[in-house]
């Protein structure tokens, strides 16, 4: 099997996924946000300079906000660019808020952002409502995941 060059990338459409998300988190329910940025932002996002890994979403008096998400500075923008790990605001709902708020106060909720992509000319956040995994539940889907992989290599060498 050849092994892959470089670093792998996002789905067709994203600018940025989170990978790491399913692995550490169980994720239950998702959410498109809108986010507010600032013009040297978006357009380094358009450039696919952001990350995810160790972003987190936390609200914040009725608000939601994301925390550590990182949009790298946009060259031409020189003195007039953006801090590249600020806040940012998210954009939902009041109704989606609320239900935020009622969810992540039971125990072990957390709002972890999974993928950052463009609709039109608005860049979104999707925001999942996960629980974090113990070890033992990551190593369970390691070994299912790996057990699934034999199977596919036995049934394509038998059917070759």
């Amino acid at each position: 099997m050849a092994k892959r060059s470089g670093k792998r990338k996002a789905a067709p459409g994203d600018v940025a996924t989170n990978r790491q998300a399913s692995f550490r988190y169980e994720l239950l329910d998702r959410f498109e946000c809108g986010i507010e940025l600032q013009g040297s932002e978006v357009k380094s996002m358009r450039e696919g300079g952001v990350q995810l890994k160790d972003a987190y979403a936390a609200l914040e008096e009725g608000e939601v906000w994301l925390h550590r998400m990182y949009v790298a500075p946009y060259r031409p923008a020189a003195r007039e660019n953006h801090e590249p790990e600020r806040p940012r605001k998210l954009l939902l709902h009041r109704h989606e808020i609320e239900r935020l708020i009622g969810q992540t106060a039971e125990k072990g909720l957390t709002l972890v952002p999974t993928r950052v992509y463009f609709r039109g000319p608005n860049a979104k956040v999707e925001l999942a409502l996960a629980r974090g995994k113990a070890v033992v539940d990551r190593r369970r889907d390691l070994k299912e995941r790996e057990q699934r992989r034999e199977i596919e290599r036995a049934l394509s060498e038998r059917g070759g």
